[in-house]
């Protein structure tokens, strides 16, 4: 991909216009529009509506804006990452977890591991399964934690926990006083999802399918916290595995097991030619440890169960 013509798409929608732009780039105007249409035909899709001599977003450059701010947020560290380089500063110890469970799993083993181990310089990054075959590829992590099985050819994983889905309400919902909720159940009310494509809508469309069941009333949230969150403020009801859940506030929201029953694994994903860590393997016990505490929290109804080394 051409970064330059990246840039000048970032500097377009943070100065506002081509002019305020090419101002930023210390390049002609022309210079930024042709770079604009450089990326635009390099990406097959149509960033900006031009009206006049304004420019703005369509929904696709929409999209592309927030994953783009990402990719060029990591080029502006590779200096930093040079000067720990040439200094000879202590290896980073690189996690990467997926936002399902970054708040309720990761998170706390992370708190755990560096209490334990001070010296460890960590870094903890939350990105998008949907990401995971390129930095998987690019080897940008020493382990990750999220959902497995995966189809990634150069990975490896080992599953930690399976965790059945189930039904995120507000305290005091209708279906709270339901010991169980059914798919159809569902149709009475505003369901949360994740976006088409995602790893958690793609399971639920599964779900829904399979019974010929259609959600007609819907909000569209990019991750799943923020599905949670707008459980919380009561503007739906959303599906999420039992171990995700603890991140939530019992105060405000509770769950109901889901029918007909669901599982989804979670565990670790590593380059398939990654060398033994062992610092990989310390944190690893960890996560083992904290997955132990919620299932033992839920051990009554079994909706998470840790796997066990060799199970």
């Amino acid at each position: 991909m051409n970064l330059r013509a990246l840039h000048a798409f970032s500097a377009v929608i943070s100065e506002g216009s081509v002019t305020g732009a090419a101002k930023a780039m210390n390049l002609s105007q022309p210079a930024v529009s042709r770079l604009i249409s450089v990326l635009e035909a390099e990406l097959k899709l149509k960033l900006f509506r031009r009206e006049g001599r304004s420019l703005s977003l369509t929904d696709h450059g929409q999209e592309f804006a927030r994953e783009a701010g990402r990719i060029l947020a990591g080029v502006r560290e590779l200096p930093a990452i040079a000067e720990e380089i040439r200094n000879r500063r202590s290896k980073i110890f690189r996690v990467v977890s997926m936002p399902r469970t970054s708040l309720s799993v990761v998170a706390p083993a992370i708190a755990r591991f560096s209490e334990a181990h001070p010296d460890v310089k960590v870094s903890l990054d939350v990105r998008s399964r949907r990401e995971l075959e390129s930095w998987i590829a690019g080897r940008e992590y020493d382990m990750s934690f999220g959902n497995v099985p995966i189809s990634v050819a150069t990975a490896t994983s080992v599953p930690l926990a399976r965790a059945a889905l189930e039904v995120l309400m507000p305290v005091g919902h209708p279906l709270a006083a339901k010991g169980e909720v059914t798919l159809q159940d569902l149709t009475s009310y505003v369901l949360i999802q994740n976006h088409p494509g995602q790893m958690l809508r793609r399971q639920t469309d599964v779900l829904f399918d399979t019974q010929g069941i259609r959600i007609e009333h819907e909000i569209l949230a990019t991750t799943s916290g923020m599905a949670q969150q707008l459980v919380a403020e009561g503007a739906g009801l959303t599906i999420l595995d039992r171990l995700s859940t603890f991140a939530t506030d019992d105060r405000v929201v509770t769950s109901r097991p889901l029918l007909p029953q669901t599982w989804v694994k979670f565990g670790i994903i590593r380059h398939r030619d990654d060398e033994p860590n062992p610092l990989v393997d310390l944190l690893t016990e960890f996560l083992r440890n904290r997955i132990r505490e919620c299932a033992q929290l839920c051990a009554a109804s079994g909706s998470i169960v840790s796997i066990e080394r060799g199970g």
